[in-house]
C-alpha cells in the first residue's frame, strides 16, 4: 500500500509524513535519494510505501519535483513567508526586517508582514511604512488575539514558512492558530531585552485543509547572497516602481543627480528608513565582492 503525503518535520534520519488528513507516518528515505545526492527536506511532496499501517511506519519512495527551496530554514514547497516582528520588547530591526524580504523576494517567494505586541505600542507607523512599500501587512497582539483571524485569513489554502527575530510572538502565534502544536512560549530576557530560542528546528504544522504553517527558529542576522549590489534596487518594490524615471539609465540611487529615488525620499513618498537601509545593503554588498 502506498500513500500520498508531505513531510512536516525530519528529526535524526527519521522523516514524518502526514497525510492531509489525521495521520502522520514515520518514514525512512530509500537508500538511492542518498545515491543520488538528494535530501528530503521538511514541505516535500512524497510517496510512501505503508509497512504498518497499526503503527504508522513506512519508507519514503519518491519525491515529487519541488516548485522552490529554502535553505534557511531548510524546506520545500513554500507559497509565502509570513515574517514576525515587534513592535517593542524587542524594538525592531528594521534593517534586518528588509534583509528578509530582500532574501525572500531573490527566491521569489511573496512575502507577508505581521507586527506583533500590538498592545506595548501603536504598529501602525511601522504598518504604514510597509503597507506604501507594496507589502501586505496586519498587526497582532497574540495576547488578546486581536488581529489573529486576519493571519489566519493569510494562511488559508497555503504553505506557510513563519520567520522572525527570537521573542517577537512566532511561538504565542503558533500556540493561537495551532494549539495542539505545544509550542514553547519563550521569555524576553530582563538583561539582554531580547529573545532566547526556542524553537529547535522546522517544523510543519497542519492548521488545516491544505493549509500549513512552518515555524522555524528565531534569527538575530541575515546574510543577503545571490545577487549584486547593482540588482538590489529591483527588490525594494517602491524603488522598482520609479525604475526608468531617473535621469541616468542603471542609476543606482545613490549620488547621482537627477534620482526620482531620492526626490521621492525627500517628498516623502518613499520612506527615508527603507532608503537608508537600502544604501547600507548596498554598501555591503558592494564591499563584499570587492573583497572576494
Amino acid at each position: 500500500m502506498t500513500v500520498k503525503g508531505k513531510i512536516i518535520k525530519g528529526i535524526a534520519g527519521f522523516y514524518y509524513v502526514h497525510d492531509g488528513h489525521d495521520k502522520v507516518y514515520e518514514c525512512k528515505a530509500k537508500g538511492i535519494f542518498r545515491s543520488q545526492g538528494i535530501k528530503p527536506l521538511v514541505g516535500d511532496d512524497v510517496s510512501v510505501e505503508v509497512l504498518s499501517e497499526e503503527e504508522s511506519l513506512g519508507n519514503i519512495q519518491e519525491i515529487f519535483p519541488r516548485k522552490n527551496s529554502l535553505i534557511r530554514p531548510a524546506s520545500a514547497n513554500v507559497d509565502q513567508a509570513l515574517v514576525i516582528f515587534a513592535v517593542k520588547e524587542p524594538d525592531p530591526s528594521l534593517n534586518l526586517l528588509d534583509r528578509f524580504l530582500v532574501m525572500m523576494g531573490i527566491q521569489q517567494i511573496p512575502c507577508r508582514i505581521c507586527f506583533n505586541k500590538s498592545d506595548l505600542t501603536d504598529p501602525e507607523p511601522l504598518a504604514k511604512i510597509y503597507r506604501e512599500a507594496g507589502y501586505e501587512v496586519c498587526c497582532t497582539c497574540t495576547g488578546s488575539g486581536e488581529g489573529v483571524g486576519e493571519v489566519l485569513a493569510l494562511l488559508r489554502g497555503k504553505t506557510t514558512v513563519m520567520a522572525g527575530p527570537s521573542g517577537v510572538g512566532k511561538s504565542s502565534m503558533m500556540n493561537r492558530i495551532c494549539p495542539e502544536a505545544g509550542a514553547q512560549t519563550g521569555t524576553i530576557s530582563e538583561k539582554l531585552r531580547r529573545g532566547r530560542h526556542t524553537t529547535r528546528h522546522t517544523e510543519l504544522f497542519c492548521v488545516g485543509q491544505d493549509t500549513y504553517l512552518l515555524d522555524t527558529p528565531g534569527f538575530s542576522s541575515l546574510e543577503v547572497d545571490g545577487i549584486s549590489c547593482e540588482e538590489l534596487r529591483f527588490y525594494y518594490p517602491e524603488l522598482f516602481r520609479l525604475e526608468g524615471q531617473c535621469r541616468f539609465q542603471g542609476c543606482i540611487h545613490g549620488k547621482e543627480p537627477g534620482c526620482a529615488v531620492k526626490a521621492a525620499v525627500e517628498q516623502g513618498s518613499v520612506s527615508r528608513e527603507r532608503y537608508g537601509s537600502y544604501l547600507l545593503l548596498y554598501e555591503e554588498l558592494k564591499n563584499r565582492k570587492r573583497y572576494k
